[in-house]
């Protein structure tokens, strides 16, 4: 949670009434030689143009100099225009011990060109200190962006009105601006599970050849904790991408270089709280809908006498280091019912490459799957993992998902089954992981969810491209992404499914826009794992979802009146929110009130030992 003190327009460097000014010194010198160069000139980012005409005759209100406050990370700002709304020179900072809490300093110049440097102190008390390492700056690229414009079937881009919209979290601390120029700053604080309640104070420093501005942060850690992430209840499936991952970075699909690339993404995604690996059974379970191929995890070979042999060294390859970075719980396997129904094999024989239409239900199509299943499950048990492992389909026909299910149950019964789409009523007690379309979430009754949840069964929710809010376009507000945290919690899901965590489109870092899809539909982080607003703010929203667990469970032990009201007043609150919320509210408004009422229960101590009677 977050709250700014002494509101201000703009903080001048050289405004010394306001703020404290350190001229060129050791701290200087230091950020001379990090960001290499006298004058602190950093590395340019690929970055357009900003496209839109703008009225720069507000920038006549601006002092010269250098100009640096608190701004909020609801708040997609501008790049060619001075921030506007309310700022701060200082600002507080709210969290439980365990969570990430973040806060965004926006610095804007009206003059020449300034190099500046943003660092941060660690956060100290006089019972514990937060160290610097703790606590995470990132300069904020823009990428181009469209709108939503119905949100499919877009062959050309350049038909809809382009923007440039504040994403990728660039890992650099050090910024250049020319001439008229605003930056905003994202300044993440991962607060230690060990750190005692309190208040604590730290600094955020702008650093250039005027001198140095301090802004003081207040961070109140709570008398709460957050679990790790790899214990998070919440069920996260952001869908990977390998293929993309080597294709931008130049390198051999499934080199020692492409694992090099992929650890860092899929260790990003772990801390996140995923719980599912995104594997391909076939080639092309898609067909091809994205920039970048998804190729086959498994080579099919059909000998000359017509038996079958299956290569998993990729799959187990993929398996392990997802396993490695932390996300172990399930294994996704796309797909047994693919887009189009076609799968390819290489043919012994023929020594070519052979591509069947197969439909489910049909005698050709079980004798082909049967032979791959068996295998397979043989495979899978070897290695430990048939437990883990479930056919994923994405958005199938009900009539070809009974065929399946049945297909399933009678030949590998110990491979679960994960479903994304709309809700198939029928065969919903079939699946083990169901994930509805947003368009049909108000169909699935509480008691559905309830009993699934009870029987050990999973069921999420999931946006796309057809879903103008919430979302997490490069366009959306920053809140909808967090907000989806939420919204799982107040109706009974068990987490939330994106599509794509990384289908990146031909140059991401500069161009957030696909020919089919909205802009950042198919991707919610950048190449070299850097993350974005939008995962951060999703990740935000999964931490919120697993405070209010807690809350409700802790209450719910807690036999006070005092209890009974609080969790009265929570669930009062979480009720509120349907499918149709943010047709008349914000999703920054809804999530302040909620924040704000998590934050007074844990204030008021109610705590599961402590009641009326003692207990």
């Amino acid at each position: 949670m977050i709250s700014f003190l002494h509101p201000q327009g703009s903080s001048p460097i050289k405004n010394k009434n306001r703020i404290t000014i350190a001229r060129v010194s050791l701290t200087v010198l230091l950020a001379i030689a990090v960001c290499g160069g006298s004058n602190l000139k950093a590395e340019p980012s690929p970055e357009a143009a900003d496209p839109e005409v703008r009225d720069l005759s507000v920038w006549k209100t601006i002092k010269p100099g250098l100009h640096s406050g608190f701004g909020s990370v609801d708040v997609a700002y501008s790049k060619s225009i001075p921030p506007a709304g309310e700022l701060a020179e200082s600002i507080k900072l709210q969290g439980w011990k365990g969570e990430r809490v973040h806060c965004q300093l926006l610095v804007w110049s009206s003059g020449a060109e300034e190099n500046i440097r943003i660092t941060a102190s660690g956060f100290s008390n006089d019972q514990f200190q937060v160290k610097q390492e703790k606590v995470s700056i990132s300069v904020v690229d823009y990428v181009l962006a469209d709108a939503f414009a119905g949100g499919i079937d877009r062959p050309d881009k350049t038909k809809f009105p382009v923007h440039l919209k504040p994403d990728r979290l660039s890992r650099t601390n050090c910024l250049s601006l020319t001439g008229l120029a605003s930056r905003p700053v994202w300044i993440s604080v991962d607060i230690p599970q060990e750190a005692p309640a309190g208040i604590y104070q730290g600094t955020v420093s702008m650093q250039s050849a005027s001198g140095t501005v301090n802004h003081r942060i207040s961070l109140e850690v709570q008398n709460a904790t957050l679990p790790a992430p790899s214990e998070w209840s919440f069920h996260l499936d952001l869908w990977q991408h390998p293929d993309a991952v080597a294709r931008y970075g130049k390198v051999a699909l499934w080199s020692p270089e492409h694992l090099n690339l992929l650890r860092p993404m899929l260790t990003l995604l772990a801390q996140a709280g995923q719980k599912c690996i995104t594997t391909t059974l076939i080639e092309e379970p898609w067909s091809h809908q994205t920039y970048d191929d998804f190729g086959g995890m498994i080579q099919w070979t059909r000998r000359a006498d017509g038996t079958w042999t299956y290569d998993y060294s990729r799959f187990d390859t993929y398996v392990a280091l997802a396993m490695e970075c932390g996300i172990t719980r399930q294994i996704n396997c796309y797909s047994m019912v693919p887009v189009g129904n076609k799968i390819s094999w290489h043919d012994e024989k023929s020594a070519k490459s052979v591509t069947v239409e197969l439909l489910p239900g049909t005698a050709e199509y079980e004798a082909v799957w049967r032979s791959f299943l068996t295998d397979f499950t043989a495979h899978l048990k070897q290695k430990g993992w048939l437990e883990k492992t479930a056919i994923a389909l994405d958005e199938r026909d009900e009539a070809e998902m009974k065929k399946l299910f049945g297909f399933l149950k009678a030949t590998a019964p110990g491979l679960k089954i994960s479903v994304a789409g709309f809700y198939p009523k029928e065969v919903i007690s079939s699946i083990d992981d169901f994930s509805s379309n947003w368009n049909t979430v108000g169909q699935i009754s509480g008691e559905v969810l309830a009993a699934r949840k009870k029987a050990g069964l999973k069921t999420t929710f999931y946006v796309a491209c057809g879903i103008p809010k919430p979302n997490t376009f490069t366009f959306s507000p920053p809140a909808e992404a967090c907000y989806l945290g939420w919204f799982a919690s107040a109706l009974g899901f068990d987490g939330f499914l994106r599509w794509a965590y990384n289908s990146w489109s031909e140059n991401p870092e500069v161009d957030s826009r696909f020919t089919k899809w909205p802009s950042g539909d198919a991707y919610l982080v950048y190449p070299n794992a850097q993350s974005s607003i939008r995962f951060e703010r999703l990740r935000e929203g999964i931490q919120d979802y697993e405070k209010i667990r807690i809350l409700r469970e802790e209450l719910a032990r807690n036999p006070s009146p005092e209890a009974a009201a609080a969790m009265a007043k929570l669930n009062e609150f979480m009720s509120s929110m349907n499918s149709k919320t943010l047709d008349h509210k914000s999703a920054a408004d809804v999530i302040h009130q909620g924040k704000q009422l998590l934050g007074e229960i844990v204030k008021s101590g109610i705590q599961p030992w402590k009641s009326d009677t003692g207990k």
